[in-house]
């Protein structure tokens, strides 16, 4: 059985990079395709140093800092990928991999780890985040949008089954393509993670300081508690921003290490996390120290942290992103603290370890694979055997 996986891009290890790297430990002999490469040499480990076969928009001018400028000739680059040798295509997609061409005789299975998010619920705020909620360029953007959108639901017919990584992307799958999905939560580095019981007497967030992460709702709402001590760990754009808006009890510490970002979680009193995520890595890392959650609850959270309404609860949740609803979610935090056991909160973290990614990925694609040869071998229709996936 000859295998390729396709990615959008690679430029960096984040989340759906982590992915990707269980998926190539299941397969180390597949082969490796992204729309473009920009990784360093130091930055390949986790692709196990593969060769990786890129499209036409790796080559475009200042590709390697603005790829995302070429979305609009992204759908063509993947559509080029001639991969009509390959038995079994994987496609890790949040943006146009699973728009690869594959035949009758080829098994696609596509790791959605979300909808290409702003060309559809999430098309408004994009824009108006990019300041393109006005005037011609708005014009230009919605009607690219409006075509990739076009293209993105006819490409969702070319996938044989959908793995989502939450239920909530498994519904906004269900929203945008009007299709079913398996769920398989993607792999976090529990391990990594010491737990350490004792807190000392600090609030933690960490974040990459953009707008969607809310950490301007987070130091604003500390900044209204100053009997709280907050720590902020993360850079990014809105950094100046949000330091104008800190009280004297936030300390926002930009980027650090990963050992000193280790050590701050093990010893905080909770970990805030305000951002609707697809999945959200961050609340788990902090769960493997042992350390309980305050969370937003909408998104992947609600899936990842237990709340005080059951049983062996680790997190506190607050309903709208509002710097009220936080500040009660914090009082609320202070007098249910006794609830929480750190050991509850690092055993909820293991169930998202790298070894059940896995293994359940293995078992999802082994049974896809075995109806897709029934299909082929005994002659039943797709319909009789893939069912809902």
């Amino acid at each position: 059985m000859r295998v390729a996986i396709v990615h959008d891009w690679l430029v960096t290890y984040g989340g759906a990079e982590r992915v990707l790297e269980q998926m190539l430990s299941v397969f180390p002999e597949s082969d490796l395709f992204s729309v473009v490469d920009f990784l360093g040499k130091g930055q390949r480990g986790f692709i196990r140093e593969k060769a990786v076969h890129t499209s036409f928009v790796q080559k475009l001018p200042f590709a390697a800092k603005n790829y995302r400028s070429y979305l609009p000739l992204m759908p063509l680059a993947v559509e080029r990928f001639d991969l009509s040798s390959y038995d079994l295509v994987i496609s890790s997609s949040y943006a146009v991999s699973k728009g690869v061409l594959t035949g009758p005789d080829q098994l696609h299975l596509c790791m959605c780890h979300s909808p290409m998010r702003y060309a559809w619920d999430l098309q408004h705020q994009y824009l108006k985040e990019a300041g393109l909620n006005s005037g011609i360029k708005s014009w230009i953007a919605g009607w690219i949008l409006h075509e990739i959108r076009l293209w993105d639901y006819r490409t969702a017919n070319g996938v044989d089954a959908f793995i989502a990584i939450s239920q909530f992307i498994a519904r906004r799958i269900w929203k945008t393509y009007r299709r079913e999905s398996t769920v398989i939560y993607p792999p976090v580095d529990v391990d990594n993670f010491t737990f350490v019981e004792k807190k000392a007497d600090y609030y933690l967030t960490v974040s990459r300081m953009v707008p969607y992460k809310r950490i301007d709702l987070i130091v604003e709402a500390f900044s209204h508690l100053p009997d709280h001590r907050l720590v902020v760990v993360g850079d990014g754009p809105d950094f100046h921003k949000i330091r104008r808006k800190a009280g004297k009890n936030v300390e926002l510490l930009g980027y650090q290490s990963f050992s000193v970002l280790r050590q701050y979680l093990q010893n905080a009193r909770a970990f805030v996390f305000a951002a609707e995520e697809d999945f959200g890595i961050a609340p788990i890392e902090a769960q493997a120290c042992g350390t309980p959650v305050i969370a937003l609850a909408r998104g992947g959270a609600l899936e990842t942290v237990r709340g005080l309404d059951r049983d062996r609860p680790t997190a506190v949740f607050f309903e709208e992103q509002e710097r009220e609803s936080l500040i009660r979610a914090v009082g609320l935090f202070e007098a249910n603290r006794e609830k929480i056991d750190p050991q509850w909160c690092r055993v909820n973290a293991l169930r998202f370890s790298p070894s059940r990614f896995r293994a359940e990925f293995t078992d999802f694609v082994d049974r896809q694979w075995d109806l897709f040869r029934a299909v082929r071998i005994h002659g039943k229709g797709p319909k009789e055997t893939y069912g809902s996936g």
